[in-house]
């Protein structure tokens, strides 16, 4: 589970130009707007994350014209992403220890966009749990994985802007799932619809194996369709073998998807030593998509050879600044 809001340390302040009354922040791997004079470095603060719901408190008024969601903005030229509150804003009490996880404690939601007819479906039950779900870390709070695995060697594949699906067999029983339910089969569900004119069950059958699929809907009636396609698809990301509860390495995901005749997301290097800067890998995620001329979402990064670790799976997410200021 996400913390959205927890107890963190300002690691550093630095000025920005042509500002007087606020100053560059990090925190973890986050990059922030502050008052001058608000913090000084080492000092302990509330950190909330973006797509933090703040509740209808006074410490909060200042956001009600925000929607109460703390979005990635623009100050003076810096990209300003979360918001740091002081300890004060705590219940009378409350330990004050790093990384502490303070989401319930402020009854912080996470903001999820809403989700279209076509995508919501009629749910079968929860999402399968022999399988994973799809959901990635953020890199800005991995930073002692990243010296962990620096120099890994890795790939990149763009993170697309869709909705996530997953398709299995197991035990000769198909299904189709969103991000966290199962759903039921009906003409207008554009997840199943997808499995069908893509023949993705007789496909996964005829491997007389138990496997998932895992991958972005993209195309009309999705996210707007920045990429303007015609009609919808499926560019999948994982290839999960269930029997051995495990994802396939690189080669073996890019050969399994090649062999049932579908697609994989656009993959942008295949040879990537791991940085563990998290300045230069936010860079590296800002620029145009592989399928349109619009800013990709970010990129997710991955050892070619899968790795386990405190998090679970070795793989993460870089989120695009640039798309975030565009279209959240």
């Amino acid at each position: 589970m996400r913390n959205l809001a927890s107890i963190q340390k300002i690691k550093a302040l630095e000025p920005i130009e042509n500002a007087d009354a606020i100053q560059k922040a990090t925190v973890l791997g986050w990059q922030l707007v502050v008052k001058k004079g608000e913090f000084e470095v080492d000092d302990l603060c509330v950190y909330c994350e973006i797509d933090s719901l703040l509740p209808d408190r006074p410490e909060f008024e200042f956001m009600k014209p925000r929607g109460m969601r703390v979005r990635t903005i623009r100050l003076r030229g810096q990209t300003s992403q979360g918001i740091c509150f002081p300890l004060s804003i705590l219940p009378e009490g409350t330990p004050i220890v790093e990384d502490t996880d303070m989401t319930d404690i402020l009854n912080i939601q996470k903001y999820e966009s809403p989700m279209p007819a076509n995508l919501i479906g009629i749910a079968k039950g929860a999402f399968p749990s022999f399988l994973p779900k799809t959901d990635e870390t953020r890199v800005q709070v991995l930073q002692e994985l990243l010296d962990k695995y620096q120099g890994e060697p890795c790939y990149i594949a763009e993170k697309l802007d869709g909705s996530s699906v997953t398709y299995y067999l197991k035990n000769n029983v198909f299904g189709v799932c969103s991000r966290n339910l199962e759903l039921l089969e009906t003409p207008d569900n554009a997840l199943w619809k997808v499995a069908r004119t893509l023949e993705i069950e007789e496909k996964l059958r005829a491997l007389g194996a138990n496997f998932a699929l895992q991958g972005e809907l993209i195309g009309e009636g999705i996210q707007g369709n920045k990429y303007k396609l015609k009609g919808t698809t499926v560019r999948f990301y994982n290839v999960f073998d269930i029997g051995n509860y495990k994802y396939l390495d690189f080669e073996d995901f890019i050969a399994f998807i090649k062999k049932l005749e579908l697609e994989a997301v656009p993959i942008l290097n295949t040879n990537y030593k791991l940085n563990n800067d998290i300045p230069q890998l936010v860079e590296l995620s800002i620029a145009k998509s592989q399928l349109s001329d619009v800013q990709r979402e970010g990129i997710v990064i991955r050892p070619l050879v899968e790795r386990q670790d405190t998090i679970g799976r070795v793989s993460f997410k870089v989120i695009n600044p640039e798309f975030l200021l565009k279209f959240e």
